[in-house]
């Protein structure tokens, strides 16, 4: 991600990246590593993007958001609210009733955290993105404090009762993301 954001030009399409990812606790900038409560054998990975800590696994989507943020006249705030209602949009295709909040970037399922982001931007250009928990094991969500929150509780489609394919998810959250994201000037 931050090759491709450095190497990148007026010229350069932006693009999604979707991912699973081993199970991993990753740090942000600004992570404290009090909210690493017991990582077990979880490997612990600091990271560049916004945001405290969090888990990520088999089972959560993961989806790399590589925008020129300049090119489409949008600020970091104005993108991390069409994440968290693209993501809103698509949870609602599944039949969940969802809502981001302004004092703790992600969704939410009633108190629930069920996808949360976590962006940088450099040279006008964002990377990192979101997390969507799909079927994940929430187990190793209790080894911190996600995204730093003391007591959050962190739900999935799965524990909603949805028997969704994840393939079904992803092409619906990739098509909403591509609808809530796209401009005159982005998404070639």
């Amino acid at each position: 991600m931050r090759a491709f954001t450095d190497s990148r030009d007026v010229s350069t399409a932006d693009e999604l990246w979707v991912v699973e990812h081993p199970s991993v606790y990753t740090l942000g900038q600004a992570g404290k590593r009090e909210h690493i409560l017991n990582p077990a054998n979880i490997p612990i990975v600091e990271t560049d993007r916004g945001g405290q800590v969090t888990y990520h696994g088999p089972g959560q989507i993961i989806v790399y958001t590589l925008f020129d943020l300049k090119r489409a006249k949008i600020g970091i705030r104005e993108l991390v609210v069409r994440l968290e209602n693209a993501v809103i949009d698509t949870l609602s295709q599944f039949n969940v009733t969802a809502r981001g909040r302004r004092d703790a970037p992600g969704v939410y399922v009633g108190d629930a955290k069920i996808a949360a982001l976590g962006l940088r931007v450099r040279r006008g250009c964002s990377f990192h993105g979101l997390s969507l928990n799909i079927d994940v094991d929430l187990a190793p969500f209790s080894g911190i404090n996600p995204c730093g929150h003391v007591g959050l509780e962190v739900t999935s489609l799965n524990k909603l009762g949805t028997t969704y394919s994840k393939v079904a998810v992803v092409e619906c959250l990739l098509q909403s993301l591509i609808s809530h994201l796209e401009t005159a000037d982005t998404l070639s």
